[in-house]
């Protein structure tokens, strides 16, 4: 479910669940908070780069796993693992370098406005599909977003659920460059391995200058978040949009 390897002072996190395109069920968000965890205290570490074995970075969330919670199928674990994740990643004081090696959806997009440094391969997209399932954006992307790309771009990619390429993604700002799929983890790991590198005490301090002026907004807005999806959640349009991809998978 998700691979760990230490090069050096390097630690390569890779999500495994490739036939399910990567997505996020609870085990998974819980497992990689703990490892992010695992990492922020483990001395020996000062880069984590996060990747996706397969064709996907992340698909997002586990749909088959929210039409589960929404239908209150007891026997189906519950839904704290998002902001546990959430919590880890935001409070993650070293470097974070996203590998997004291929279709990043939901949380697999949203994380990028968290990470210190993204990579894209070419053959990577985004997709934001709140407004398509029925609910509302999260991971504080509501802040992030708009944050780094302004206002009108940063709602047309949370409001449209539309496909956005790895070029666009670095015109706005999401991503630093783009690589062909073959080189696109040496990249990361060549950037992670020159920051590992230097003091990691200079590392934390510049991340925590960098991010802590937007820390309580990034709160502020991950609440709001919570309680719109809270209310969207189970609604008439978000149990629609769960029945049509039951019956596009087949379930």
């Amino acid at each position: 479910m998700l691979d760990t390897e230490d090069h050096g002072r390097v630690r390569l996190l890779t999500l495994d669940r490739p036939d399910a395109l990567n997505a996020f069920n609870q085990e998974l968000y819980v497992t990689l908070a703990t490892s992010l965890d695992d990492a922020a205290f483990d001395e020996g570490i000062s880069v984590v780069v996060l990747t996706g074995r397969g064709r996907a970075f992340s698909a997002g969330n586990d749909l088959v796993e929210m039409a589960a919670l929404v239908s209150g199928d007891t026997n189906r674990p519950g839904s704290s693992g998002f902001p546990t994740l959430m919590d880890a990643v935001i409070a993650f004081p070293k470097p974070l370098i996203c590998a997004v090696n291929g279709l990043a959806v939901g949380i697999g997009a949203t994380i990028l406005g968290h990470c210190d440094l993204a990579f894209m391969s070419k053959e990577a997209r985004i997709k934001c599909p709140f407004s398509s399932l029925g609910v509302a954006p999260e991971a504080a992307s509501s802040y992030t977003f708009p944050t780094i790309m302004g206002r009108q771009l940063a709602s047309w990619v949370l409001m449209s659920s539309k496909w956005f390429s790895a070029d666009e993604c670095v015109d706005m700002g999401l991503a630093m460059s783009v690589h062909e799929a073959d080189d696109l983890l040496d990249v990361a790991m060549a950037h992670a391995t020159e920051l590992a590198d230097l003091p990691l005490v200079s590392l934390m301090a510049t991340k925590r200058l960098i991010t802590g002026p937007h820390r309580q907004a990034i709160e502020s807005a991950r609440n709001d978040e919570d309680a719109a999806f809270a209310e969207l959640m189970g609604g008439p349009a978000n149990l629609a949009a769960l029945r049509a991809f039951a019956e596009k998978s087949g379930g």
